[in-house]
């Protein structure tokens, strides 16, 4: 696809606090999607989409991220003695997957500010945000693909909305307006965590986002928020009322929340369903948990 927006950002510098412990030692990055790390198939969904340089956003401790899509001579190199060459192109292959610059964000003040961190980077430049807790699987057309059209489009930023259910507002980032047959809503309002029973609709932020540059000093302005964070919603609000808007767009795909202990679970088997060398075994696994048939 033709887009404008080359470069992208991943915020990965959290505690991964709900996954203790095993992400005592391991960035809950790389827990692995059956067998690949979850922040590779982030990564994958945004190259496919036109990207090519990911800035990944990481605190400390979490070296095993850059050494992930680092070149591995070693093991290539014992994987074709012992004749498994498809195998180590495979991990060749990973390190020519895009262009991965790091950067450390030194003290955890909130999403806002992670992406901020990206800043220098970045650039003068529309770019995208995925977060790497977030999966959204589509094979044919990648999600932040599809923002990266809306924003090619109409110069707008755009973000990515899903509804949800009712009480379950407070836990996103929350926005209203206008939605489209299209499945685009021109957002009037957005707020963080909104109070129960405050929220303005049920379409929540999901992790995807096509930015301007010109959210950069929104960003370097804005005060800590819900949770004492600088958060990234409350700096797009800024954006609104700019000549070219804010789009939330309904984007086509299966989203699992890998950030979530079900729902890494429930993307663990999705994934491996898909998979034709798993998929039988992993359906007579669950027919053996569940005692079907």
């Amino acid at each position: 696809m033709t887009s404008s927006v080359r470069k992208a950002v991943i915020p990965a510098a959290g505690l991964g606090t709900r996954f203790l412990p095993a992400t005592k030692a391991v960035p809950k990055e790389m827990l692995p999607i059956v067998d690949v790390p979850t922040i590779q198939l982030v990564i994958d969904e945004a190259v496919r989409a036109g990207v090519t340089d990911v800035i990944v956003v990481n605190g400390r401790n979490k070296s095993a991220i850059e050494d992930h899509f680092d070149h591995a001579f070693e093991l290539e190199h014992m994987l074709r003695e012992r004749g498994n060459a498809k195998l180590a192109d495979e991990m060749a292959a990973i390190s020519q997957l895009v262009r991965l610059i790091s950067v450390r964000q030194k003290q955890p003040l909130g999403l806002g500010h992670a992406v901020l961190c990206a800043r220098e980077a970045v650039g003068d430049e529309p770019f995208a945000v995925l977060l790497g807790d977030d999966l959204i699987d589509d094979d044919a057309d990648p999600g932040i693909g599809q923002l990266m059209r809306v924003h090619s489009e109409t110069g707008a930023a755009a973000i990515a909305i899903m509804e949800v259910a009712p009480g379950k507002e407070h836990m996103y980032g929350i926005v209203a307006g206008d939605l489209e047959p299209s499945g685009r809503m021109r957002i009037r309002d957005m707020v963080e965590k909104p109070k129960p029973g405050t929220a303005p609709s049920r379409w929540a932020i999901v992790g995807r986002y096509v930015l301007p540059a010109a959210v950069w000093p929104h960003l370097a302005t804005t005060r800590p928020g819900a949770g004492g964070e600088i958060q990234l919603t409350d700096a797009l609000r800024e954006l609104i009322d700019a000549p070219a808007g804010m789009y939330g767009v309904v984007i086509r795909g299966t989203r699992h929340d890998a950030g979530d202990r079900l729902g890494y679970l429930r993307a663990n088997l999705t994934y491996a369903l898909k998979r034709p060398e798993l998929r039988d075994a992993v359906l007579a696994l669950c027919r053996e948990l569940l005692g079907a048939p």
